[in-house]
């Protein structure tokens, strides 16, 4: 898990305890910045798996029989 997963996840996971938090005290403040939060843990998951995919794109490059 790289260094985006991570800060995705925690994001995530701090967004949905505000969300809730704020729907059980009746703060709507509290719940919208919660549920903003999880997006942009979202957005962090997204830029990881982008990373990878380029990351196994370049090895593939690098791992190809050469051609001569």
């Amino acid at each position: 898990m790289d260094k985006e997963h991570v800060k995705g996840a925690a994001d995530k996971v701090v967004g949905k305890t505000k969300e809730v938090a704020g729907h059980v005290t009746g703060d709507k403040n509290l719940e919208t910045e919660g549920k903003i939060d999880q997006v942009k843990g979202a957005i962090h998951n997204k830029v990881g798996d982008a990373k990878d995919a380029g990351k196994e794109a370049v090895d593939a490059v690098r791992n190809a029989p050469s051609k001569k």
